[in-house]
């Protein structure tokens, strides 16, 4: 019995050694690549290096988004931007998500500015939040709108003053076809205080922001929440078209401009913030769950790897911690404290940026045993054919290809759920198909 307790405890140091090791070479050779500046904020506007305004054309899809929209939408239309124009794309929603926005926006000066348009029925082989895309797109176009840059938004971001003019200088100063910011996400709960932070971490460790700003490296990363987009490089790479079925739709967006030799950068910033709401464990499960086999490529020895890597530096070095403490085994308790001290060391910037206290950095293998769960939970969801669900779509398993299921919605009922949120539905009814102008802005029911 001793000598298969020396194994154990000789495996246990060993095990607890590499975890130390493997954060000592993490924080000393690669934090650089993966640990974007926390406090790195675009230039203010101001000294824009152009002689013609460039123009841009922001497209913020929104399916029930009711409980957002008003909190969002203003800070957009509101932009000190004078070559902005925004379109909204009512995803078809059953919230009064239309019905919100108007009231947003009413009484704001957005003559000409703003429109809000219904998405058209979802086509086979897209997903709901790129078909919207798509759907708000074609409606510029048709429009007249002969954009330099889009701006692709999502619903819940409340843009800064002068946002969108620092993203223009951005990408023009720097020769960039796509910026993007990682919004600063809402964390008002105590699963939000364990949970949003290291989401944002293990982001930066999936897509290092410094590989990703590397023209020389494929690694690419974007933030679905804020995209500024060339047209010229939008055009290049086959329109969304290219990533109608790709979930992870945002970094897929910057891969395929890399790969056409456009430029592009990400980075964090309190510019942009999401106000929605997670707050309990469920919320963020659900959330993570629907993408994270995704990000595997639906590969099961990636899961295992994933699985153990994550144990390995982030559930080890807490167990060895205390199994050494309370067993008398100095060494064990020494080289597990080690890795979690660099652990948290490594995390402590997300963690400020946050506005967290320091010790919060040593929840982090919580946090990482419960994001592991969810991973497993969503290849489990996979095996047995469930596909992610979201806002009332399903993307079936099955293929890297997901296909929308969208039967709740068809075009007739969301013809008429346009009408009844429009300011008069009558007059709506009366022009689908076209215009109609409700002296501020241009609602737009139907144009196929």
């Amino acid at each position: 019995m001793k000598g298969a307790a020396g194994v154990l405890c000789g495996a246990s140091i060993g095990v607890s050694a590499l975890s130390a090791a493997a954060w000592a070479a993490l924080v000393l050779f690669r934090s650089e690549s993966w640990q974007a500046r926390t406090d790195e904020y675009l230039a203010a506007p101001g000294g824009e290096p152009w002689d013609v305004v460039p123009r841009v054309h922001a497209i913020v899809p929104a399916r029930n988004e009711g409980e957002v929209i008003a909190q969002t939408l203003p800070s957009l239309v509101m932009q000190s931007y004078d070559a902005l124009r925004v379109t909204l794309v009512d995803d078809r929603s059953d919230d009064g998500t239309a019905e919100a926005a108007y009231e947003a926006v009413r009484g704001l000066p957005v003559a000409g500015r703003f429109e809000l348009v219904l998405a058209e029925p979802l086509r086979a082989g897209w997903t709901g939040k790129l078909g919207a895309l798509e759907s708000g797109i074609r409606s510029a176009i048709a429009g007249g709108a002969v954009p330099d840059f889009w701006l692709l938004t999502d619903a819940d971001i409340r843009h800064a003053p002068g946002n969108v003019a620092a993203l223009v200088k951005k990408a023009r100063s720097e020769d960039l076809e796509l910026v993007s910011l990682m919004a600063h996400l809402r964390c008002a709960s105590r699963w939000d205080a364990l949970l949003i932070p290291a989401f944002v971490f293990f982001f930066q460790k999936l897509y290092p922001f410094g590989w990703s700003n590397d023209p020389l490296r494929q690694t690419a990363a974007a933030a679905g929440g804020c995209v500024l987009i060339s047209a010229a490089a939008l055009e290049r790479i086959g329109g969304l078209a290219a990533i109608r079925d790709r979930l992870i739709d945002d970094c897929a967006l910057a891969a395929e401009v890399k790969r056409n030799g456009g430029g592009t950068w990400i980075g964090l910033s309190k510019r942009v913030r999401s106000v929605r709401r997670y707050e309990t464990l469920e919320a963020t499960w659900s959330m993570v769950k629907r993408t994270a086999f995704t990000q595997l490529d639906h590969s099961y020895p990636r899961l295992a790897a994933a699985v153990a890597g994550m144990a390995l530096l982030y559930v080890v070095p807490p167990l060895a911690t205390a199994a050494g403490a309370l067993g008398g085994n100095g060494w064990l308790a020494a080289t597990g404290l080690s890795a979690w001290l660099s652990m948290g060391g490594a995390y402590l910037p997300v963690v400020r940026a946050y506005d967290r206290p320091a010790a919060a950095a040593f929840a982090l293998p919580l946090a990482a045993a419960l994001f592991t769960g969810m991973t497993v939970a969503s290849a489990w969801d996979y095996a047995r054919k469930r596909g992610a669900s979201w806002k009332g779509r399903t993307y079936r398993a099955g293929g890297s290809a997901e296909e929308a299921s969208d039967a709740a919605f068809d075009g007739a009922q969301g013809a008429e759920r346009a009408e009844a949120h429009s300011p008069s539905g009558a007059r709506a009814a009366q022009h689908r198909n076209g215009k109609c102008r409700s002296g501020q802005f241009t609602i737009i029911v139907d144009r196929t």
